[in-house]
């Protein structure tokens, strides 16, 4: 019942920010920014662990990949501008992203 209820809720949140956007742009773009899916994971960790200490690291962890993730919003209208298909502007969007994760998971295995 748990997962059926985290599905329902991330489904209407997704059909809220769509249809948001559909009616005001910045809206929807507001919206979309919001870290809902953090939020959502971080509260359904927290209740399912009770523990502030790993939701604390998680927290952390997921601020460390928002920065290889931004490579996705820099690129796809960048790629969608230049009169590229939306289908290759999002895989190349999304490959541009996976090469930053990379990059990212390289750097913290230097450092650790």
């Amino acid at each position: 019942m748990q997962y059926f209820v985290k599905i329902l809720l991330t489904t209407i949140l997704v059909i809220i920010i769509s249809e948001g956007a559909k009616r005001n742009q910045t809206a929807g773009a507001i919206l979309a920014s919001l870290p809902v899916t953090s939020i959502l994971a971080l509260a359904w960790f927290y209740h399912e662990t009770g523990s502030k200490e790993r939701t604390a690291a998680l927290a952390s962890d997921i601020s460390i990949m928002v920065l290889p993730s931004l490579a996705f919003f820099l690129a796809l209208p960048l790629m969608l501008r230049r009169d590229f298909s939306f289908p290759v502007a999002v895989i190349g969007s999304s490959t541009i992203t996976a090469v930053c994760y990379a990059a990212i998971f390289k750097v913290a295995t230097i450092f650790r």
